[in-house]
C-alpha cells in the first residue's frame, strides 16, 4: 500500500493529467453558453408579422419623476391596453397603438393617487384616458429602434420617441401562443400637455420605462 505521501503525489499527478481536459470542457460549454445566447438574440431579430395584442397581465407602464431633489417618485398605469401590427417585411412600416386609463395611477400612495386624479395632474374625471399612436419608425439595430409617435394627454398631444428594444419573439413555453416581449425608455416634458403643478419642485421631466409583451393573433 503506498505511502500517505505516495498518495497525494499520485493525485496530483493525476489532476495535472486531467486538467487539459477541465480547461478544455469548460472551454466548450462557454463556447456553447455564448451560441445559445447568439441564438436568441438572432431569434429577436425577426419576429414574425401580424397584429399583436399586449398582454394586460404582462405590462407596466411606469413612469419616474424628481420630487425636491431629494428623491425620485416611481409610478406605475395598472390598466393598459392596445396592439402592435409588425410588419416583417418592413419593420419601418410597422405601428404601435396604446391606451392607458389615467385613473388607473399607482405609486403605492393613497393620498398622492388621489390628488395626481385630480385637476392638479390627471384631470381623470375630464380626461379618463391618455393615448399613444405611433407615427414612425426607425430601425436603430438588430433588435432596437426609435419609435416616434403621438401621445395623447389632458387633451393635447404632443410627440414622444421612445427607444424599444425587442427582447424575444417566440413561442410562449406556457401558453404556446407566440409572444413578443419589449422594453422602452423614454422622457417628456409635462408642462407641454399644461400640467404644470408642483413645479419646479415637482419635476417637469419624466422619465418613461414600459416592459410588455404581446401575443399574436392567429
Amino acid at each position: 500500500m503506498p505511502s500517505r505521501h505516495t498518495a497525494r503525489a499520485l493525485a496530483a499527478t493525476e489532476e495535472n493529467r486531467n486538467r487539459p481536459l477541465m480547461v478544455a470542457t469548460g472551454a466548450l460549454a462557454a463556447i456553447a453558453l455564448l451560441w445559445a445566447l447568439l441564438a436568441t438574440a438572432a431569434q429577436a431579430e425577426t419576429p414574425q408579422g401580424g397584429t399583436y395584442v399586449i398582454d394586460d397581465t404582462h405590462v407596466h407602464a411606469s413612469f419616474k419623476v424628481s420630487h425636491v431633489g431629494f428623491s425620485s417618485t416611481i409610478g406605475n398605469f395598472d390598466t393598459v391596453s392596445g396592439d402592435i401590427v409588425i410588419n416583417a417585411d418592413d419593420l419601418t412600416a410597422s405601428t404601435v397603438n396604446v391606451t392607458i386609463d389615467t385613473a388607473s395611477i399607482d405609486t403605492a400612495h393613497k393620498e398622492r393617487d388621489e390628488h395626481l386624479r385630480n385637476a392638479d395632474f390627471f384631470n381623470v374625471a375630464e380626461y379618463p384616458e391618455m393615448t399613444f399612436t405611433s407615427t414612425a419608425i426607425e430601425v436603430t439595430g438588430d433588435n432596437t429602434a426609435k419609435v416616434t409617435g403621438d401621445l395623447t394627454m389632458l387633451g393635447q398631444t404632443h410627440p414622444v420617441t421612445l427607444d424599444v428594444t425587442l427582447n424575444k419573439a417566440a413561442e410562449h413555453p406556457f401558453s404556446k401562443k407566440y409572444v413578443a416581449g419589449f422594453s422602452a425608455t423614454g422622457t417628456l416634458d409635462r408642462t407641454q400637455w399644461g400640467m404644470d403643478y408642483g413645479v419646479p419642485a415637482v419635476g417637469s421631466e419624466i422619465e418613461l420605462l414600459i416592459e410588455a409583451e404581446a401575443m399574436r393573433q392567429e
